[in-house]
């Protein structure tokens, strides 16, 4: 059972019960625990470990390579990297793409997929019946490049599915922000919710808070252990 992301919380509140029926429907051998622990899965890759306050905050953000052509300053949208004059040149070079490690929200994402597949169904307007949503996990799609700029991980994009079905609009050009915005304030909210109902069960193990803390603090040590190691 695929498990569908809220982006508020009163949503996923109201229906956190249907959705546990549907689960039970479908794994009859399992507990609500298992539930609360697919739940907890599916959230927290959208939220951190915060040591100053000691407690869980929002992050809806990902890496993703932001690619340029090195000591070019004007290069075309659609263009051959082997052609001179419109030809194919026998000794010209191959323009390779450079890049660097970008830190982007996940609505600054969200866009740049929205924007590839509107582009794609301008291009094919045999696709009548389809939307956006028909084509998030497309691969020649999502990963097709048009000059420079974010060069999209299809393995990593994998792990966006989730907030890319819940947040892309059906039919439009643009996200919305204000759904964003909840989505920052509800994710935590959510989160809250899903580590009480561990605590209940005492599966303390499996909660947010703990597995996001445990994380902050692996991490920590081994950036110790290389400052250490480099000194």
């Amino acid at each position: 059972m695929e498990l569908p992301l809220y982006l508020s919380f009163n949503e996923f509140e109201n229906t956190y019960y249907d959705n546990l029926e549907k689960w039970f429907e479908e794994y009859q051998n399992t507990s609500e625990t298992d539930y609360l622990k697919k739940l907890s899965d599916l959230y927290s890759p959208f939220l951190y470990y915060n040591f100053a306050n000691d407690r869980i905050q929002a992050d809806a953000s990902l890496q993703i390579k932001d690619c340029f052509f090195p000591y070019y300053d004007k290069i075309g949208i659609s263009f051959c990297t082997t052609c001179e004059n419109g030809k194919p040149a026998r000794n010209s070079k191959k323009i390779n793409h450079q890049f660097e490690w970008k830190t982007v929200t996940m609505m600054e994402y969200a866009q740049h997929i929205l924007d590839k597949i509107n582009r794609y169904l301008s291009k094919n307007n045999n696709k009548e019946g389809k939307n956006v949503l028909d084509f998030i996990n497309d691969f020649e799609i999502i990963t097709s490049r048009e000059g420079a700029g974010y060069c999209v991980n299809y393995n990593q994009h994998q792990a966006t599915i989730p907030f890319l079905k819940a947040y892309l609009p059906v039919h439009g050009q643009t996200v919305n922000i204000a759904v964003y915005r909840d989505f920052l304030f509800s994710v935590v909210q959510i989160a809250e919710f899903i580590d009480q109902k561990l605590k209940e069960v005492q599966a303390f193990e499996s909660m947010i808070y703990s597995k996001l803390k445990s994380e902050a603090k692996f991490k920590v040590q081994m950036s110790h252990q290389f400052l250490t190691m480099c000194n």
